[in-house]
């Protein structure tokens, strides 16, 4: 299997899942700029929507869109429990997969400087306030879903790991604070944090 990826964007989820899963991917490396993969590719022929993640699997079938990804990850690594087999608590980890893809995600293009100030500042409001809402679920949960790590905890770093970006200060958010502690110290985080050559800046910007 391929895994289209950028270092640091939202593909970094998926090989985070895959590193936990112990699935083997071939990672190719997009140039989002150009849509040209490392090797010259042109990545729109691939996937025309021009982003990533995208994985192709071994049959030539071509799976896009994050939680997708995601969730079919999971499930090729059954052993590793990174999705629940009990239909509610499946539900609860896609609940919280779509919170993070509408509420924080889609608002992290809004908050970009060059969206323009008022609508920047309007986004991190937006940002901060949910971000107060998953400091508080961590404060009585070590994950999203509970005592367990799951896929959508994966999500939730890869968008807090963004957060220097926009200014958002996460001392203000202790428990969210302590949960990316905690994820920088996973053994498959790090791994793939190293493949994308991320690892020390993301240990600077996060402690």
């Amino acid at each position: 299997m391929k895994l289209y990826y950028s270092p640091g964007v939202s593909s970094l989820a998926a090989h985070i899942v895959a590193k936990e899963g112990r699935i083997p991917l071939e990672l190719v490396k997009v140039d989002l700029k150009t849509h040209r993969t490392e090797s010259g590719e042109d990545f729109l022929g691939i996937n025309p929507r021009g982003y990533v993640p995208a994985l192709k699997l071994n049959d030539g079938e071509l799976l896009t869109e994050g939680t997708v990804i995601l969730e079919w990850l999971a499930d090729e690594a059954p052993s590793a429990s990174l999705m629940p087999t009990d239909t509610m608590a499946r539900h609860r980890v896609r609940q919280w997969l779509a919170f993070i893809a509408t509420e924080l995600h889609k608002q992290c293009f809004y908050a970009r400087a060059e969206m323009g100030p008022d609508t920047s500042t309007i986004a991190r409001g937006k940002i901060t306030r949910r971000l107060a809402e998953v400091n508080e679920r961590l404060g009585r949960t070590p994950f999203l879903a509970g005592e367990s790590f799951t896929v959508a905890d994966a999500y939730l770093f890869t968008i807090v790991s963004w957060m220097p970006r926009f200014e958002v200060d996460l001392s203000a958010y202790p428990h969210l604070k302590a949960f990316a502690a905690c994820m920088l110290e996973r053994p498959a985080v790090r791994e793939a944090l190293t493949q994308e050559g991320l690892l020390g800046a993301l240990i600077d910007r996060l402690n």
